[in-house]
């Protein structure tokens, strides 16, 4: 294992409970962060379904009510006048075959890739590109679609994606440590609603295993289920 940094130990020694409420975690959380930056807040999730089942599979979109703190460069490839809506809804770059000739050749400035359904056949041919690094644009998370204004203006306010991973954890950003207690609260009970809401039928047993909350740097904070239930 690799060795902690003096100031993550620091932190560590801090911790005198297996659990928290979400309220404490979250001030202490805020208390222990000790990076020069403003370090991202991740939740993660251990729940108890089997990934490898296609009908346990948990995955879901939503916009957090005060988004993720992080600076979204996104990408829009359409035609016409979409082009002009991108441009106009704050989209970082936006073009039809010249940016896929462009992104053909390796360039990945850019964090979402959101494409009008009219043009994914040539979208399609871009896979060896965008595929490894998760941009593929696809309808089930609302990245392909000619309602631009409405994919990119979700994105910019802090729309997040998760997916359960083979090993049953889901995991995301919600916030930044310069966020307030109160903003990163809701935050962290909106997501958790949308995992609750996106519990399998057939998952059996108990759904949530636990749930953990910690800064880019900082030790994981465990918090107990009823608290950060609305």
């Amino acid at each position: 294992m690799a060795k902690r940094s003096k100031g993550y130990q620091e932190a560590r020694q801090q911790l005198d409970k297996e659990e928290y409420q979400l309220s404490e975690a979250v001030s202490l959380l805020k208390k222990l962060s000790y990076a020069k930056f403003d370090e991202s807040v991740d939740i993660s999730l251990n729940l108890g379904v089997d990934p490898k089942h296609s009908d346990q599979m948990v995955r879901g979109i939503i916009v957090l009510p005060h988004g993720t703190g992080k600076s979204v460069k996104v990408c829009v490839i359409a035609s016409g006048e979409k082009i002009t809506e991108a441009e106009q809804a704050g989209a970082d770059f936006s073009g039809g075959e010249d940016l896929i000739e462009k992104i053909s050749k390796g360039w990945t400035d850019f964090d979402v890739v959101v494409a009008t359904p009219d043009l994914m056949r040539s979208v399609g041919k871009l896979g060896r590109v965008l595929g490894p690094r998760g941009l593929m644009p696809n309808p089930k998370s609302g990245t392909v679609t000619f309602d631009i204004k409405k994919a990119v203006d979700e994105v910019k306010a802090g729309r997040v994606e998760f997916r359960v991973d083979k090993t049953a954890v889901v995991h995301s950003i919600v916030g930044k440590s310069s966020f307030s207690e109160d903003k990163l609260k809701e935050n962290i009970q909106a997501f958790f609603q949308a995992i609750m809401q996106a519990k399998p039928a057939s998952a059996k047993g108990k759904y949530v295993k636990s749930i953990h909350i910690a800064s880019t740097m900082g030790p994981s904070l465990r918090i107990v289920e009823a608290s950060i239930e609305k």
